[in-house]
């Protein structure tokens, strides 16, 4: 394709959408989509954080919103979609960011001693969540013959690790699934999709492990996530779809 842009990776006109952004890696994605141009919509579980962040990327200068809610729940995920429309237009980027559910990871146990609830909090928020928002938005994109729907997943999903991930892992690998597919199903309306999996990241305490297992010796930073997700969202990743990006410091290589 011939790039016509200024500068690249230029995402003026464009509205996104970021789940789980109020503060962390979901934050670093909204300010580096804003920074490039984008009109991007701001949720969280917490309506607090997710409109104390808005306020303040506003004062900096930002198009930035706040559309709090639980993305888990089918009439909720409507009225996130219904707000974005209201506020700035359609949605032409859907990063689905929130995968961390309340009291994680804290709750984290053993395969042997998790109970079915414990499989469907994971499920609902990092794969039924991101079907429903997806269903919400992609007819509209390949009607505009533009859209990119990006998936902040995990390493998890790739290596096995002792920390009581499973029923984590195991929502964080289907979703990539329905990643691969949905590419190659609306991929000739110009509609891209592909992930991110996140390695160890700062916002947890990882930082020691991550100066050992690393080959760039430190943790990732909301910094980071956010320069990736503005490519996989721009015109120029347009030849670029059903991939999963390993962004972890040269943890894993292969």
């Amino acid at each position: 394709m011939n790039i016509s842009s200024e500068r690249l990776f230029d995402l003026s006109g464009r509205v996104a959408l970021v789940t789980g952004s109020g503060q962390g890696m979901g934050l670093g994605i909204v300010r580096a989509l804003a920074t490039q141009g984008a009109r991007v919509i701001i949720n969280d579980y917490y309506a607090e954080r997710a409109e104390s962040s808005a306020k303040a990327l506003q004062a900096e200068g930002l198009q930035v919103c706040a559309a709090p809610g639980d993305i888990t729940v089918p009439h909720i995920r409507e009225q996130i979609i219904a707000t974005a429309r209201e506020t700035f237009g359609e949605i032409d980027i859907l990063v689905n960011n929130a995968g961390v559910p309340p009291g994680m990871p804290e709750s984290l146990r053993q395969f042997k001693d998790l109970e079915d609830k414990d499989f469907e909090q994971q499920l609902d928020l990092n794969l039924r969540a991101i079907l429903g928002l997806t269903r919400l938005v992609v007819d509209g994109m390949c009607e505009r013959q533009f859209g990119r729907i990006v998936i902040i997943s995990s390493e998890s999903w790739r290596v096995g690790l002792s920390y009581g991930l499973s029923n984590y892992a195991a929502a964080k690998a289907a979703a990539l699934g329905f990643m691969r597919q949905l590419s190659h199903e609306v991929g000739r309306s110009g509609v891209t999709a592909n992930a991110l999996s996140l390695g160890c990241m700062n916002n947890f305490g990882y930082d020691e492990t991550a100066k050992a297992t690393t080959a760039v010796g430190r943790a990732g930073t909301p910094e980071d996530v956010g320069a990736a997700v503005a490519f996989l969202a721009s015109a120029e990743a347009s030849w670029m779809t059903g991939q999963v990006l390993a962004l972890n410091g040269g943890s894993v290589t292969a």
